[in-house]
Formats: C-alpha cells, structure tokens, sequence
C-alpha cells in the first residue's frame, strides 16, 4: 500500500506539464519564433522587428509587409542543465552506491515555425502562421536515485493561427486571429525501489493530449516618420487533456490546464538612415496555472494526491537591440535581454530547474534578390542560478518518500545556445496586386 501511494504520488508532482528543458522562455513557453527577432534578443518583435514573424507576438505588423509573401524558419536549440547532489540530502540520494549526478537533463530540439500573408488591398492583409509555443524535454541519468523526483518529461505543442489585419490609415493598424492549438504531455517518475540499481526501478507515470483555442490581438502606431509602436497579446488557452496512467493500471484520466495569455509591447526607433534602435517588454500570467487536478474518468476522484503543483509566478521579459545596414544587401543585428523567471526556490524542481537569466544575441540579414530575403541569429543565454532545493518548501516537494527519500538538494550547471536561420520569399508582386498612389497635385 505504501508504494502504491508513493506512486501516485510521484505521478502528481509537476505532473503533466512540468516537463521542458530549463531553457529558451520562462517555465515551459519558447520564444525561438523568428531567426529576425533571435539576432537581436526579440527586442521591438511586437513592433516588426521580427520580420514576418513579429506576427507572433503581435498580428497587426502583417500591415508592413506588402504583397504575397512567405517566412520559413528554423531553430536549433541546445540546452545544457547539469543537475549534482549535495549535502543535506536524504539518505537514499546519498548513497554511495549511487550516482550523484543527474547528467545534463537538457535535451537538444528542433524549433520550426512558418509565416504566410496576403494583402488583399491598401487596407486589409490575411495572414497564417504554425508555431510551437511549449515544448521541449528533460530527461535524468538513470543511475540518479533523484528520478523519484522526475525521470522523463515531455511537452509538444503545435499551434495554427489564421489573422486578419487591417489599416486604417498610415498612422494605425489593428488585427486579430484565432489560435488552434495542439497540446501533448508526458510525464515519468522513478519508484524508489529495492533494486541495487536505479535504472532497475520501475518507472510510473501518465500521458495526455488535447486541442485548445484562443485568440490573438494587435496593434501598430507609426506617430511619426521613423516610429513604430506596436502591442499584441495572445490570449489563455485551455487545454482539457485526457490520457491515462502508465504503470499504475493504465486508469484513464482528464485535466484541465489553461495556459497562460501574455502581452508584448515593443518600439522600432530609426536613429539615423543606417541604424534603428530598437525595445521590448513581455509579460507572462504564468500564475494562472496554479494546481491543475488530475482526475480519474472513471471514478470522478482525484487520480493523484496532491493536484498538479504549478504554483508559477508571473515571468517578465525585458530587451534592447539594434540593426544597422551596411549596405543595400547586408545588415547586422544585436540584442541584449533580461528575463525575470516565473520559477524561484519554492517551485524549482529537477524537471524544470529554470530562473532567471541574461540573453546575448547577434544576428545578421541578406538580401539574394528583389524577393528572396536571408536571415541568422545566434543566441546564448546565461542562467543567473537554478539551483533545485525539494523540501517541505517547495510546491513538488513529496512527503511520502519520508524519511529515506524525501530531501532532495542539487547543484545546476546550466547554459543554453540558440541558432536560428529562415528564408523569406515575396511571390507576389506588390506593384500588380496593389495600384500605386496617385501624384500629388499642385500649382
């Protein structure tokens, strides 16, 4: 009986969500949507400086683009988060017949995105793009006795969102779209068990998937010649997952889980014909997600005691950048961003040992031809701290594994590079589809 309620147990800590390597956007979100905005930390996305792309984080910026015209991107992400045991740890994790080291729980991904607009005329553009934005996966040594606290965790998402923008006049453009979004969980845990080896314990845990939708909105402001405000904001998605445990009987089970809305702001500021400046600020209610129950279908009960525990707080984003033309083919970009964590010591876990951390890019775009347009940008981001303290403290922290397994206190190590590349095709002549403006008439 007692393993049974260490099981369920260890199923329920950071369950269906908590797994993403501790990279790229606060807790589990990614950010790596445009090799544009990547060479310059994202700074002024929302207000296009993200190319195609800035349609992300705000859709209104399709109003900038003329014409037909498609983005594809692709962004290779490489996470490292090295977990080690400390002292103070309960006695299972210390060991010495054990590992004391979770080996590097970042798993290297893969990120594609794809943009598409149309302008139907001066005023009105469609617009269509397929992002991932939640994902990736941490996964421990399996000689690390600290899998009682996470094995595997893993998140996919993909999301389609077909906008509409419109301009009103030279100065202001609005748009809205609507977000189709795919949502897949994994989640294992380690049952401390009387195996010599830890890669002998058995694993538990539990899957499920759902669709979702939600909205974005946007608009863009050009006071001036040179400026460009702009404002967007993805709304919460609620995602009714269903699935079943693994290893624990296979009982089905649903959750609900909303994921988070978020609201960007950014400027693009022409300092001299050559050079634009360039700011961004984004805010995640990554507190939203509280405790999510996981519930079993069959019974209407709790399937794991305690719910979910995400209490996250709310993540900030906050960066500055620049580009600057060389010449008519060549630009460079750069950016620096600060990003202010939604997981502290209360909710860091070995699934997701994220904080705080500094972002440094650099970037770079080509112009092949009149329609076809080259984009990279490398970042790497530096983590400020990360380190995991499971105790009674902390949200995840599981008293059933008490007094053997209970404490669990890990160093990380971790740093993360970004390389992100697209390439951009205008396949339609904005001259044909779009009458030129009328000369002005004087006397």
């Amino acid at each position: 009986m007692k393993l049974k309620a260490i099981a369920v147990t260890c199923v329920s800590a950071l369950s269906l969500l908590a797994g993403v390597s501790a990279a790229q956007a606060g807790a589990f979100g990614l950010r790596e949507q445009s090799a544009v905005g990547q060479g310059s930390s994202f700074a002024g996305a929302a207000a296009g400086a993200a190319g195609l792309g800035s349609m992300f984080w705000n859709p209104a910026t399709l109003t900038n683009f003329k014409g037909g015209q498609v983005e594809l991107v692709g962004t290779g992400i490489f996470p490292s988060a090295s977990l080690t045991t400390q002292a103070g740890s309960s006695p299972l994790y210390m060991n010495p017949a054990f590992s004391r080291s979770g080996g590097d729980i970042g798993q290297d991904a893969f990120l594609p995105a794809g943009y598409a607009s149309y302008q139907i005329n001066n005023n009105l553009w469609l617009g269509v793009s397929l992002n991932t934005p939640y994902g990736l996966t941490t996964k421990a040594n399996t000689n690390w006795p600290g899998r009682a606290y996470g094995a595997t965790t893993r998140v996919v998402s993909n999301d389609i969102t077909p906008t509409i923008a419109y301009k009103i006049n030279d100065m202001f453009s609005v748009a809205a779209g609507l977000q189709i979004m795919y949502f897949k969980a994994k989640y294992t845990s380690a049952l401390p068990g009387t195996a010599a080896q830890v890669s002998n314990w058995s694993v538990v845990g539990l899957t499920g998937d759902s669709w979702g939708v939600g909205y974005t909105l946007g608009a863009t402001i050009k006071p001036i010649d040179g400026t460009e405000i702009g404002i967007g904001y993805r709304s919460a998605v609620q995602e009714n997952l269903s699935g079943a445990l693994q290893g624990l009987g296979g009982s089905l089970i649903k959750s609900t889980v909303m994921l988070p809305e978020s609201i960007n702001v950014g400027v693009r500021q022409r300092v001299t014909q050559d050079f634009t400046a360039l700011a961004g600020f984004e805010w995640t209610n990554w507190s939203r997600l509280k405790a999510p129950a996981v519930i079993n279908t069959a019974t209407g009960n709790n399937a794991a005691i305690p719910n979910i525990p995400l209490h996250y707080n709310d993540g900030w984003y906050l960066s500055l950048g620049g580009e600057y033309r060389i010449n008519p083919a060549w630009l460079v970009r750069a950016g620096i961003g600060y990003e202010n964590s939604p997981i502290d010591n209360q909710n860091r876990s070995t699934r997701l040992p994220d904080s705080n951390r500094w972002w440094f890019s650099v970037g770079t775009g080509y112009q092949w031809s009149e329609t076809i347009f080259f984009d990279l940008g490398y970042t790497y981001i530096l983590p400020t701290t990360g380190n995991v303290l499971m105790n009674s403290n902390n949200s995840g922290y599981n008293p059933r594994l008490a007094p053997l397994a209970n404490n669990l206190y890990a160093n990380n190590s971790a740093n993360i590079n970004i390389v992100s590349a697209s390439v951009r095709w205008v396949w339609d002549n904005p001259k044909q589809t779009v009458p030129a403006a009328l000369p002005k008439v004087t006397k």
